[in-house]
């Protein structure tokens, strides 16, 4: 069994190590190749415009990521066509239906680019151009092959001219209609044919041989070599339009055996049934069936103990009661209660989230469902859907809770880091505590919910706007909290809020944790969104053109519910399919050090900028929660008030991205007489020298209003050591400390410098 997935480049390491396997295929299938056409292969994928083609690489692979076959497609979306540069099975693993399964692919990727046709070049089965025999039957096999398609040669051409006289087996130009009986004409043909000449062999082909090509076309319809390799034509094969076709469903089929039939336990098996009423009718949809993934994938994200008791405990109880944690001891782990169901409170972050014996089997076949789903996502479908119950965004890498057993989310999201970054967008009503602990500290994974505040919404202790992350992870965790009233309309721009710091993040792929429990009258929630709310939500996310994957969370009126999902992924649907196929290309690489000389320079600040500050000190690593909260506020104090809010701000961009920022202004009351109260450079501009330039250009607009001495506070710890190093190489020197001023044992160091002259 295997997979066939588009691989965009080669930052991350399992792209990376597939990518090597496919350069080994290479060496080993095609030894005349030159080398440094092997080695250039990752930079082509980086780099598409280099090669004026858009390369997709296409791989075949098994479960263990090991490579089985590949194929490279170049796109030319100026000319609307592709060409099919190589295609080929790992050594010793031809059969099995691998090349056959990579061709259709690679034309399921050609019609869904809605190009006039695809080429590729064949070496010929004529004995006038072919006069080895060995060789001309291997030639005429490949013909075959593709001619079972509705391929064959294009005649009348000087295509298979050989670039010096007297050459043998110059290829042919083969044309796969794609199951269109229309051909293009030789006119437009022309420019293909030339591209093909000038981009793929831009040193081989002289420019009077490419000329001579071109003018052999003529103006009329071109015509395909008759069948060759078959008794009677073949009839014309139309590829599947897998990939452009309806949306991937996959439900949880065993969803209703976890059914708690007490008094407000809204997360009820009704829910399931009447989305699926609704969309079934729709026309959007194509049922899957889930397949069963190893418990690897769900150990990736949460801690064995909590897997390993939910099965106990859950069989321990059996299926026709149901435990509730009422006890929620301090966490002795040497002497927990000897009766599994009575350690849920170990585990467990609410009283209302029961053990029961068909808890645990529902909530595994639920992320069995979101990885069947994630996994279409992975092989290029551009909408997959997991409709799944129990839910999942409760539950916390050591903890379940709020309905929820396993973070399906997560464990999806986690399973597709390893092929490109990933954003999780949360827009059920509650704050998915739990998907922001998984991945708190990593900055591979972005984390954005929409929420009630927890100072009113379940789960009260998570989900807080200063919550952004930490180590690695810092700034790369986001919170949009609401107020408990909040319109359609204010909704939809905490949405675009959302969407703007993703677009910054450019993920590969897109997993929306979808609460239908922002609707009207939803018995867990207190905001108005309706049926045509959902629809302009489904558009905004469909816009954005990722591969996105949707995961069921809450929504519990049950009256409307099914409604708002047909409507909302009417809305994605149509979204989508407004962005062309396939969307701009997402480099998955972390990004380089800026350029020094592409720093742009600004003093002007505007509301906009508060969320882009808050992000940069939160990555810095250094500052507490609170000390990220206040940068951000000191912009909007300085956005209210203007230079009455005696705050000024040099800021360093590039691209659009905050990379470093300084707020400064007078001291009140001693003439001039200046002080910095903030610097903060985002870790991978450190390097570049931004930090120096920033605090000289702080200076000179200090100068300019003034200012005659500078002054800087800072901490006397061992941390800040890098700190009070760079501000003596920057000039400043020593004025005062005062000794346990931020804590026991924590001075305030005051350097100060002459800005005179």
């Amino acid at each position: 069994m295997f997979r066939i997935r588009p691989v965009l480049d080669d930052g991350t390491p399992a792209n990376a190590a597939t990518i090597g396997q496919v350069q080994a295929i290479l060496r080993a299938q095609f030894p005349e190749i030159e080398a440094r056409e092997v080695a250039e292969l990752p930079a082509k994928l980086r780099d598409p415009l280099k090669l004026r083609f858009r390369p997709i690489l296409l791989v075949a692979e098994d479960a263990a990521d090991r490579v089985r076959g590949f194929a490279l497609l170049l796109h030319a979306p100026d000319l609307r066509f592709c060409f099919l540069d190589w295609i080929a099975s790992a050594p010793g693993k031809a059969g099995g239906g691998v090349g056959g399964a990579l061709y259709e692919r690679v034309r399921e990727e050609a019609l869904a680019l809605d190009v006039v046709g695809l080429f590729y070049e064949c070496l010929p089965d004529d004995p006038a151009l072919s006069p080895n025999p060995a060789t001309r039957a291997a030639n005429a096999a490949r013909l075959a092959f593709y001619e079972r398609f509705g391929a064959r040669p294009v005649e009348g051409t000087a295509y298979e001219t050989p670039l010096e006289p007297g050459g043998s087996d110059p290829p042919y130009l083969v044309l796969d209609p794609l199951g269109r009986e229309t051909l293009p004409t030789g006119a437009e043909m022309r420019p293909i044919v030339r591209a093909i000449l000038e981009r793929k062999y831009p040193t081989l082909c002289p420019p009077g041989y490419v000329d001579h090509v071109v003018a052999s076309l003529g103006d009329g319809p071109i015509r395909l070599r008759a069948p060759r390799h078959r008794r009677r034509a073949s009839p014309t094969v139309v590829p599947r339009r897998r990939l452009a076709a309806r949306i991937p469903l996959v439900v949880n089929d065993r969803h209703d055996i976890h059914h708690v039939r007490e008094r407000g336990y809204v997360e009820a098996p009704i829910r399931v049934g009447a989305i699926l009423r609704e969309l079934e009718s729709s026309g959007l949809f194509e049922r899957l069936e889930p397949r069963h993934f190893a418990d690897q994938h769900v150990q990736a994200v949460h801690d064995g103990r909590l897997v390993e008791y939910l099965r106990r405990a859950c069989a321990a109880v059996g299926p026709k009661r149901s435990v509730y944690p009422y006890v929620f001891p301090i966490r002795n782990a040497l002497r927990p209660p000897r009766e599994m169901a009575l350690r849920a409170g170990y585990f467990c972050i609410d009283t209302f989230t029961p053990i029961n014996g068909n808890a645990y089997p529902a909530a595994r076949r639920a992320v069995d469902c979101t990885l069947t789903a994630a996994e279409r996502v992975l092989e290029g479908q551009r909408l997959a859907y997991a409709l799944v119950r129990p839910p999942g965004h409760h539950a916390e890498r050591r903890a379940f809770g709020g309905f929820c057993y396993f973070n399906n989310n997560a464990v999806a999201a986690h399973y597709l880091s390893r092929y490109g970054r990933v954003a999780v967008l949360d827009i059920d009503y509650h704050h998915g505590n739990g998907t922001q602990d998984v991945f708190y500290e990593r900055d591979d994974v972005l984390t954005v919910s929409i929420h009630g505040d927890p100072s009113f919404a379940y789960p009260y202790f998570s989900g807080f706007r200063n919550e952004t992350g930490s180590g690695r992870g810092a700034g790369y965790n986001v919170n949009i909290p609401l107020p408990e009233t909040v319109t359609p309309e204010a909704y939809r721009t905490a949405l675009a809020t959302a969407l703007t710091r993703i677009e910054r993040f450019a993920p590969t792929y897109l997993v929306l944790a979808a609460g239908f429990d922002t609707a009207a009258g939803d018995p867990t929630g207190s905001w108005a969104n309706r049926r045509d709310d959902f629809t302009r939500i489904g558009q905004m996310v469909g816009h954005t053109g990722y591969p996105t994957l949707v995961v069921q969370e809450g929504g519990y009126r049950v009256r409307t519910l099914g409604e708002n999902v047909r409507a909302f992924f009417q809305g994605l649907a149509d979204g989508a399919a407004d962005v062309p196929q396939p969307p701009t290309r997402r480099v998955t690489r972390r990004p380089a050090a800026p350029d020094p000389e592409a720093i742009d320079w600004r003093e002007a600040v505007t509301a906009a900028d508060a969320e882009p500050v808050r992000s940069l000190v939160a990555a810095t690593g250094v500052f507490s929660p609170e000390e990220v909260t206040m940068a951000a506020e000191l912009v909007e104090e300085r956005v209210a008030r203007g230079p009455a809010s005696g705050y000024h701000f040099v800021l360093a961009e590039s691209r659009g991205t905050l990379l470093g920022f300084t707020c400064y202004g007078p001291i009140s009351g001693a003439e001039g007489r200046h002080d910095l109260y903030w610097i903060a450079v985002h870790p991978r501009a450190r390097r570049a020298g931004l930090g120096r330039r920033l605090l000289t250009a702080t200076e000179h607009a200090a100068r300019a209003q003034g200012a005659v001495r500078f002054y800087v506070d800072t901490s006397g710890s061992d941390a800040y050591a890098p700190a009070r190093r760079f501000y003596r190489a920057m000039g400043y020197r020593k004025a005062a400390e005062l000794p346990d001023f931020y804590r026991a044992g924590d001075a305030k160091v005051i350097f100060e410098k002459s800005l005179a002259g």
